[in-house]
Formats: structure tokens, sequence, C-alpha cells
């Protein structure tokens, strides 16, 4: 594909969304933005210099991983990410499940989004190389290898980083909530009861 058949307008329009909740996922809601106009700007200035030896989206994921890590490795980077505490217990956990059996499905759709919010703060919590590969694959659905040729990382090593990367995400939620694929076959949960992470600890 000649570079001259892009249309960075169309490219804008398609991925800038993709991109800002990429980066939300990974920096926090607060960097978020001012970091996706930087990666279009890295867009502008390099997309002639783009050969086609990855897909388009590969490339542009790419560029917005190492934007990404560079803010994460500023000595002041200001993190402000907003989700559920996970050290929440006792009658407030309690108030969650009640609710849970009780709401209609608008509720309960509500209340899924939250816990979901709630498994996006211990991914956020995990160690970088972690939270990236669990960022890309889980929450924007890219496969291995895509995830491989963005971090610049063999297949192998993508496929190691990824099983290491739920191992430990999954022994964090295992102490908190009950977690599992929802209909879309996106990571879920429902926070456990004060009894039951008593029982996991």
């Amino acid at each position: 594909m000649e570079n001259e058949s892009f249309d960075y307008q169309q490219i804008d329009n398609t991925f800038r969304p993709k991109i800002l909740r990429y980066l939300t996922h990974m920096v926090g809601e607060f960097e978020a933005e001012d970091l996706t106009q930087e990666v279009f700007i890295r867009i502008i200035s390099n997309l002639s210099t783009f050969r086609g030896e990855c897909r388009l989206s590969t490339w542009i994921y790419r560029i917005a991983t190492n934007v990404a890590m560079d803010a994460l490795r500023r000595p002041f980077h200001r993190q402000k990410i907003h989700f559920i505490d996970h050290r929440e217990t006792g009658s407030s956990v309690e108030k969650h499940i009640e609710l849970r059996e009780k709401a209609p499905s608008a509720e309960l759709r509500l209340i899924r989004k939250q816990m979901n919010t709630c498994i996006r703060g211990y991914i956020y919590g995990l160690p970088e190389n972690y939270r990236t590969v669990l960022v890309l694959s889980d929450l924007e659905g890219l496969n291995v290898s895509d995830i491989a040729a963005v971090l610049g990382v063999s297949l192998h090593t993508a496929k190691i980083r990824l099983h290491r990367a739920r191992v430990k995400l999954k022994k964090e939620l295992e102490t908190h909530c009950n977690f599992y694929r929802d209909e879309q076959n996106e990571l879920a949960c429902d926070l456990k009861t004060a009894m039951e992470q008593l029982k996991s600890s």
C-alpha cells in the first residue's frame, strides 16, 4: 500500500477513540487526552515513513505504547485513575451484593460496569509490562501476534508475558472478586462478600 493512499482524517476518525481508550487504561484519564494528541502528532510526522511491514493498526498501537511508556517513566508522572477501591470491605460490599441481587437489568448493567472498573484498577496496579499485554489483549482485543509486533518482542515472549500477567491478575482477583467472561467475552467481576474475601485471604 502506497503512503499516498492513506487518508489521515479517516485514520484519525477510526483510531482516535481507540487510542484514547487505550491510553486511559494505561495512564489514567488525567493524562490520556494530552497523550492521545501526542500520538496523533507522531502519526502525522511519521506516516510518510510507514512502509507496511506491519498492519497500520499495529504501527499506531506501537506509537501509543511508546508514548504511554515514556509518560509512565517520567519522575513526576501524574497518576489519576478512578476505580472502585478494592480495599472496600464490610457493609459497603454487602450493600453492593444486596443491590446486585435485587437490581433490574439496567441497574445490573451499571453495577457490572463498576465491577469492570474495579478490574481495571487491579490491572493498573500491575507492573507496566504485564499491564500493557493485558490491556492490549483483554481490553483492546489484539491477538498475541499483534501484541508481539506492537511491543517488538517475539511471539514466544508475548505469550509468556501474557500468561504470567493473567496468572498474577487472577491471584489478585481471586482474593477480592468473583470474576468471569461476560456475554461479550469481556473480563468482568462481582465483588465478593466480606466473608468470601476473608476465606480467600
